[in-house]
């Protein structure tokens, strides 16, 4: 696990700072888990990560690839609010058997298994975690998760990542008028994959685009679709693809 970095805040501001930036509710920490993202104030995704309680203050879990920019940003808005930022010296455990006393439920999917957070690194872990995202569709950091990305798009709805009721964050008007407001015309959605495409590549109908293929696993991936021309055969470079209307 050590594509993740680990940042520890701490300070009497830490919950309202964190509270007037996130997409979800802060305080959910104190029962497990909290899984969030940081927007840009046009609504597009910037990063997202797990925030969790122990030892007297929150820390916050994000993939490494953006933990630079993330700590940058968060220091950015910190302005005089009393929080720290540091980095904690703590490595992600995973695992799909019993939560253990210091493991909490990750809180995307229960097929996802616990997340525990422990002084030294894992070890054990053999689980290939691509195959479980596919079959649940869970978008990861840096591959159906951009700064395109629109969270409504990529499902946090349904991944407990977005709060509508916990008031303002940045980037909060826009996704709730995506909410209320609009029906969403494009989305992530599982589809079939026959043949050879790498990720990344075009998906096409009728030779009009259609969206992008993002994880695969085997047979089944994660793709980028614009829905109304997503019904029939698509193609992605020399495979076939089909969109997966009734989840399994």
């Amino acid at each position: 696990m050590s594509d993740r970095h680990i940042f520890r805040l701490t300070g009497p501001d830490t919950r309202s700072f964190l509270q007037g930036l996130v997409t979800n509710d802060v305080n959910g920490v104190d029962e497990g888990l909290v899984y969030a993202a940081l927007l840009t104030p046009q609504g597009k995704y910037l990063a997202d990560f797990f925030l969790f309680a122990q030892d007297g203050a929150v820390h916050l879990d994000a993939h490494a690839s953006q933990a630079d920019a993330l700590r940058q940003r968060l220091t950015m808005y910190k302005l005089r609010a009393d929080v720290a930022i540091e980095d904690a010296d703590l490595h992600l455990h995973r695992g799909l058997d019993s939560t253990p006393s210091d493991g909490m439920n990750d809180p995307r999917h229960g097929a996802l298994g616990w997340r525990a957070y422990r002084a030294t690194p894992q070890t054990d872990d053999t689980t290939d975690w691509t195959v479980l995202r596919v079959a649940h569709r869970v978008p990861e950091t840096g591959i159906e998760l951009h700064p395109d990305t629109y969270i409504l798009e990529a499902g946090f709805e349904a991944l407990n990542g977005v709060d509508f009721r916990k008031g303002c964050y940045v980037g909060q008007e826009v996704t709730a008028r995506m909410k209320h407001k609009t029906t969403l015309r494009k989305g992530l959605a599982t589809v079939e994959v026959h043949g050879d495409a790498a990720t990344g590549s075009d998906i096409t109908a009728d030779g009009k685009p259609v969206g992008t293929l993002h994880s695969r696993a085997g047979n089944r991936a994660i793709a980028y679709l614009r829905y109304d021309r997503a019904d029939g055969p698509m193609q992605a470079d020399s495979a076939d693809v089909r969109r997966v209307t009734a989840e399994t």
